[in-house]
């Protein structure tokens, strides 16, 4: 290994160590789908003001890099990023914008690349044991298990972390506030929520109130599993 390697390698171990070190401590992720920039702020507010500190903006929302530069000036003490994030193109303007971590929902070589050049944290999407171990081969901070809720919930991670080792898991897709917990205590390091966080119909009313309730009662779940 030559100077250059070694030094990327060094680099690559301390975004992981950080990344890590927030999950740990948090343990879920809101993630925003919303109709309109206005309305994801107001999500993202009401997920904040419940106790989510880890915003991921999608990147298939409307104009996202503006709606994750209003999340993070209007909360500027939280942890903004994006997902959804499918090519090079996507992960330039999530850079760009600023974003401070990374999710996507497939495993690319080149975009894990590209995210550690710009020591962005990045968290590739995987299913099957293969993937999720190609991913953390690659550089991955942590693997999002997706889609979770057709994989199994936590009998699949429970299943897979035995011959897998401790690979950060991540599980998102159709995560609820039942299930997050389960999947918390089969060895998950993080969950990601986003329907059943935000309910169409809250949204739609905004019933910010109703949002801002669920998040707390979720961490407060997460927290007392941790504390047990």
């Amino acid at each position: 290994m030559n100077d250059d390697e070694r030094v990327r390698t060094q680099a690559r171990g301390q975004i992981r160590t950080q990344w890590l070190s927030l999950l740990e401590c948090h343990q879920a992720i809101a993630i925003i789908r919303a109709p309109t920039a206005e309305v994801g702020l107001a999500m993202a507010k009401a997920a904040a003001a419940g106790g989510f500190y880890l915003i991921e903006v999608a990147w298939n929302n409307r104009q996202p890099a503006e709606l994750m530069s209003a999340i993070r000036q209007a909360l500027p003490d939280r942890v903004v990023g994006v997902g959804t994030v499918l090519n090079l193109a996507d992960l330039r303007g999530a850079i760009a914008a600023k974003a401070q971590f990374c999710f996507t929902p497939h495993t690319d070589r080149e975009l894990i690349s590209l995210a550690q050049a710009h020591q962005l944290p990045i968290i590739p999407g995987a299913m099957t044991p293969t993937e999720i171990i190609t991913a953390w081969r690659l550089g991955a901070s942590s693997v999002k298990v997706f889609p979770i809720s057709a994989l199994g919930n936590d009998t699949y991670i429970r299943s897979i972390l035995g011959p897998l080792g401790p690979i950060p898991l991540v599980p998102t897709g159709g995560v609820t506030s039942e299930s997050a917990l389960k999947l918390i205590e089969a060895g998950a390091v993080a969950v990601g929520l986003s329907t059943a966080l935000f309910p169409k119909a809250e949204v739609a009313s905004g019933n910010w109130a109703a949002i801002e309730a669920r998040s707390r009662y979720l961490l407060a779940l997460l927290a007392n599993q941790a504390g047990a």
